[in-house]
């Protein structure tokens, strides 16, 4: 069995930070989303990636490498227009060939393993597998109807949802896939929708069989949704305790976990957390309080005399300022400077 991950997305919800690397790569918990992908697919044996990237996302290659580092194989597969999921499956035709493959979204992280997928596979006769979640708004999502335990029909973005099950990014397809892609019409946002050929399979008469996650789910999509995710794998990783990178130095602050902090940072006179990750190279001094925050490599914020909540600063961002107001949020795109002049004091 192969596996598949779909990367090239342009990302537009998560600008400024996508304007300068691919949302797959932005870090939860310190790694790129697209990282935890590739260990899902390990995970399950699968050794055999294809990754699908658009040409101007030059910076994935040299992250990724050749797959060595996870155990795998990686090739890449460009898809130059941005015409949908179902759109860049056909494109992966020619690496995919006839065998059994799981499709992975590259900015989803998933908290359950893919064994769920696998294991619905092999024990029944199935023609595909689609891993399902409960959501809150399934009008924002590609929704699945499920009668006595069957899969009867897929939608996206229904206005009607006749259920809460979304389709979370996760499937295992078998060679049926490409000759219902074949058949598809864009939708009206110009896309060829992988819920359509899910549809067409099970009209065809094909069984597709459905998984139903129990864990967290969130597709990176907005910064809401980043800081998140990053809340929750921070949780799963360190529970409520904190993590100092090698050649860092901590000096003179309280910490909250969940903290992650990378290497080569210098902290100093700092209440942190919880829920904060802070990337390698970052320098903070004299900072009242962060938290529920992401700090990318070598950004830094020096005498910020209240609290930060709820931000995300860009790489070699800088914020510097000693505002008397009690709290701020913030989103500072990369190499970004904001400088916050104390407050005067008026003349008696």
């Amino acid at each position: 069995m192969k596996g598949l991950i779909l990367c090239a997305g342009r990302g537009t919800r998560l600008h400024p930070f996508s304007y300068s690397q691919p949302k797959t790569l932005l870090p939860v918990a310190n790694h790129p989303v697209l990282h935890y992908c590739i260990r899902k697919l390990r995970e399950v044996g699968v050794y055999d990636i294809g990754i699908v990237i658009h040409p101007s996302q030059v910076q994935i290659p040299p992250l990724v490498g050749d797959g060595s580092q996870f155990g795998a194989t990686i090739t890449f597969i460009e898809q130059k227009e941005p015409l949908g999921i179902a759109h860049a499956v056909q494109l992966a035709q020619p690496f995919l060939h006839d065998e059994p493959f799981i499709l992975l979204l590259g900015d989803n992280l998933l908290m359950d393993s893919l064994h769920g997928l696998t294991r619905a596979f092999s024990e029944t006769a199935t023609d595909g597998v689609v891993m399902l979640s409960e959501v809150e708004r399934p009008q924002d999502y590609g929704i699945a109807e499920v009668q006595e335990g069957r899969l009867v029909s897929v939608e996206e973005k229904p206005r009607q949802p006749k259920s809460n099950l979304a389709v979370i990014g996760a499937y295992l397809f078998t060679k049926p896939i490409f000759e219902s892609i074949a058949t598809l019409q864009p939708s009206a946002r110009g896309e060829y929708e992988i819920t359509d050929a899910i549809q067409s399979l099970i009209h065809r008469g094909y069984h597709i069989a459905h998984a139903v996650a129990s864990g967290k789910y969130s597709d990176v999509g907005t910064i809401d949704r980043w800081l998140e995710a990053n809340r929750w794998m921070l949780t799963s990783e360190l529970g409520r305790l904190h993590q100092i990178g090698k050649d860092t130095i901590v000096e003179n602050c309280e910490i909250e976990g969940p903290v992650l902090i990378g290497d080569g940072c210098q902290i100093r006179n700092c209440r942190l957390g919880p829920f904060v990750s802070i990337q390698d190279g970052v320098h903070l001094e004299n900072c009242a309080h962060i938290e529920n925050s992401i700090l990318l490599e070598s950004s830094s914020l020096r005498d910020v005399a209240w609290k930060i909540s709820d931000s995300v600063f860009g790489r070699s961002s800088h914020l510097t300022g000693n505002s008397t107001d009690s709290s701020g949020v913030f989103i500072l795109s990369d190499k970004s400077s904001i400088r916050i002049p104390a407050n005067k004091r008026e003349e008696p």
